[in-house]
C-alpha cells in the first residue's frame, strides 16, 4: 500500500517553490506516481501561468513516450483541490479527467467559493477515486496567506521588529541604531521578497528613511505602504523614488501617479487598521509585513489584526529606550540567526 504522506510531503516542498511569485493565487505542488515511481512533478510557478497539475503532466510527457498510457494507471498527488472553473488558465480537474488518471490524492480543499468541493465532485463524477485530507493541516499552513484572504477578506498580517536583549525597540533620542547583525538583515530581505507588501508609519519613514526593498537577497520588491495622515512626508525620502509601487494612506486626497498611489481614508482616526486592510484586500494584496514603528505595530496589535509576529532579539543592551511591544500569546518557534534570536508567534 503506498505511503501517501511521503508523496504529499514532496508535493508540499514543490508548492513552496512558488513562494513570492504566485500571489494572490495559492502555492500548489503536484506529483504523479506510477507503480510507486514518481514520473512527473510540477508546481504553480507564477501568477497567471499554468497551475501545478498541468506542469506535472507536461513533465510526464517530456520524459516518457508512452505518457498517455502511464497516466491512465497513475495516482496524482496535489496539495490543494484541483480547480473546477475557468480562470486565467483552464480547469485542472478537467485536465485530469481528460487523461483518465486512476486516482487523485488531495491534501486540502480550496476555500475559494467557486472551487470548494466542486473540483473533487467533478473528479468523482468522472469515476476517478479521490482521497482527501492527507497532511491537510500542513497544506493549510503553507497557504495560510491564501486562506486568510479568502476566509477573512483581508491580507495575512505579519508583524516584524527587532529589540535589544533587554527589550528596547528604539532609542528615545531620534536616530538610527542597529540592534541585529548582518545575518538577520539577509533573512529580513528574503522575507520581503516573499510577501506582497510592507508597511511603516510616518515617523519611521522620517527617522529611518527606509528603502523597504530587496537588496541583501534576490527576488521581487514588495509594494511599499506608509501611513501619512497629513501628507507631510518630504518627497526626497527613499519611499518616493518611483523604484517600486508605493501606497500612501492619508486623510486628504486620492491620487494615482506612476508608482505613487495616494489613498484617502474617510474617518481616518476610526478603525484605521481595519480600513487599511480592507483597501489592501480590494487591491489583491494577500500579505503585508508591518515593520513599524512602535505606534503602528501597537495599532494592529490592539485591534487584534495580526496573524504572525517575527521578533528578533539582538545581543546588545541599552540603558534606556522605547520598550518593544509585548504579545499576550505563547511563542511557537525560537531559532538562532547568527548572534540574534528569532522568536515567532501566531495569533490563533
Amino acid at each position: 500500500m503506498p505511503n501517501h504522506e511521503i508523496y504529499m510531503r514532496r508535493c508540499l516542498e514543490l508548492a513552496e517553490l512558488g513562494h513570492g511569485t504566485v500571489s494572490p493565487n495559492p502555492m500548489v505542488g503536484a506529483l504523479i506516481v506510477h507503480k510507486d515511481t514518481i514520473i512527473g512533478e510540477g508546481w504553480h510557478r507564477k501568477y497567471g501561468e499554468a497551475h501545478a497539475e498541468p506542469n506535472a503532466i507536461a513533465d510526464v510527457f517530456n520524459h516518457y513516450p508512452d505518457a498517455a498510457d502511464l497516466l491512465k494507471e497513475s495516482t496524482v498527488y496535489v496539495t490543494l483541490e484541483p480547480c473546477s472553473h475557468q480562470g486565467k488558465t483552464p480547469p485542472c480537474a478537467d485536465l485530469l479527467i481528460k487523461h483518465q488518471v486512476k486516482q487523485v490524492i488531495v491534501a486540502c480543499r480550496d476555500p475559494y467559493e467557486q472551487v470548494n468541493g466542486r473540483g473533487i465532485a467533478k473528479l468523482r463524477a468522472a469515476g476517478i477515486e479521490v482521497i482527501e485530507g492527507v497532511l491537510e493541516e500542513e497544506a493549510k499552513f503553507i497557504n495560510r496567506r491564501f486562506f486568510t484572504r479568502v476566509q477573512k477578506q483581508r491580507p495575512y498580517v505579519i508583524l516584524k521588529w527587532a529589540e535589544t536583549a533587554n527589550g528596547y525597540f528604539a532609542p528615545k533620542d531620534p536616530g538610527r541604531q542597529w540592534i541585529t547583525g548582518t545575518s538577520t538583515q539577509v533573512v529580513n530581505h528574503r522575507w520581503r521578497s516573499q510577501e506582497d507588501a510592507i508597511l511603516v508609519g510616518a515617523n519611521t519613514a522620517i527617522i529611518d528613511n527606509p528603502q523597504l526593498n530587496v537588496r541583501a537577497w534576490f527576488g521581487k520588491n514588495p509594494k511599499r505602504i506608509v501611513i501619512d495622515k497629513e501628507l507631510s512626508l518630504p518627497s526626497h525620502l527613499h519611499l518616493f523614488d518611483q523604484q517600486t509601487e508605493t501606497i500612501v494612506f492619508n486623510a486628504i486626497k486620492t491620487d494615482w501617479q506612476d508608482h505613487l498611489k495616494l489613498i484617502a481614508l474617510e474617518n481616518f482616526d476610526w478603525y484605521l487598521p481595519q480600513n487599511i486592510l480592507y483597501q489592501l484586500h480590494l487591491m489583491d494584496i494577500q500579505s503585508v509585513v508591518i515593520e513599524g514603528g512602535i505606534k503602528t505595530l501597537k495599532l494592529f496589535i490592539e485591534a487584534g489584526l495580526w496573524d504572525e509576529a517575527r521578533v528578533f532579539s539582538g545581543s546588545v543592551y541599552w540603558k534606556d529606550g522605547w520598550e518593544a511591544p509585548r504579545l499576550q500569546t505563547i511563542p511557537q518557534l525560537k531559532e538562532s540567526i547568527g548572534n540574534d534570536l528569532l522568536t515567532v508567534y501566531f495569533n490563533n
